[in-house]
């Protein structure tokens, strides 16, 4: 797979816990809940709080793709650094407190954002979007699902794509989905997003969609969720629901990104959609030069 960029230490830890069971999961859950604590201290200190042996410290270092503790330590200690740059509080991530400051709001927000699309860098499959691009711009139908928070991105991505000429349809109900995924066949493209991946409507449509013969996309943060399991392409967005609205915000960003990513791609699959200049400014329908 062709990628932008490496992942966070910590989505590697994220990502890799529930493969984990024993010492080696003690060791990751205390890296998760105490990164700075981590990056400062010794391969020893580890072990000991996670009552076990250094021994299993470095093999779930290696196990995440580092040449060893010092590695992962340092990794650490620069995703660290790169938080507290950014204004990031030592608990960022936690629902932010009531009497707390806009100026902590603002850092929290903005830094957990900067966050989800660094891993959004490192987590969309190149090749993988440039064929769903290939598919929107070649297909007779589009198909979109996306429902409350998820239907945001889903949406502008619909309305982006419409705007550029492209025969594209929103859904974000059980009814008007069934429906919609009867309507496509072979050519066509239905593309779903959802976050969690864990959506029965969606693993419907998808399902429905195959079985009509369109080409089914998944944008989620779950690469092992169901949906995702279903789809004929996965764009994985990098950052999963979370436990709390914070976090949630945070993977706004990411889902954008990928869905906007996916844009840009088919426009550039059919530059006659657009006109020179586009007089309109970008956030209005294009005006064709011969209609």
């Amino acid at each position: 797979m062709e990628r932008a960029g490496s992942p966070s230490p910590l989505q590697l830890v994220k990502r890799t816990l529930p493969e984990l069971n024993g010492a080696m999961q003690r060791v990751a859950e205390h890296i998760l809940a105490n990164p700075d604590e981590v990056a400062r201290g010794s391969i020893t200190k580890l072990a000991e709080t996670a009552r076990t042996s250094a021994a299993t410290v470095t093999r779930l270092s290696t196990q995440l793709g580092y040449a060893g503790y010092p590695a992962l330590r340092a990794a650490l200690a620069m995703e660290v650094g790169r938080g507290l740059e950014a204004g990031w509080a030592s608990d960022i991530g936690s629902a932010i407190g009531p009497a707390d400051p806009p100026e902590q709001v603002l850092n929290v927000l903005a830094s957990t954002q900067a966050n989800a699309l660094r891993n959004a860098l490192a987590a969309i499959d190149l090749t993988a979007v440039t064929r769903v691009a290939d598919a929107i711009a070649g297909a007779r139908r589009t198909h979109i699902y996306g429902e409350w928070g998820d239907a945001i991105p889903a949406r502008e991505l619909y309305i982006r794509l419409l705007r550029i000429g492209i025969p594209v349809w929103f859904f974000d109900g059980p009814q008007s989905s069934q429906i919609g995924a009867g309507l496509l066949g072979e050519g066509d493209v239905a593309l779903t997003v959802i976050r969690s991946g864990h959506d029965t409507t969606a693993l419907d449509f998808v399902q429905r969609s195959q079985a009509a013969g369109a080409l089914t996309v998944a944008i989620t943060g779950v690469v092992a969720s169901p949906l995702a399991r279903q789809a004929d392409v996965t764009l994985d967005t990098g950052t999963a629901v979370g436990g709390t609205w914070t976090e949630f915000f945070a993977g706004r960003a990411s889902d954008v990104l990928t869905a906007g990513l996916l844009f840009v791609l088919v426009a550039q699959r059919v530059p006659d959609h657009l006109t020179a200049n586009a007089p309109n400014g970008p956030g209005l329908p294009v005006v064709r030069p011969d209609r």
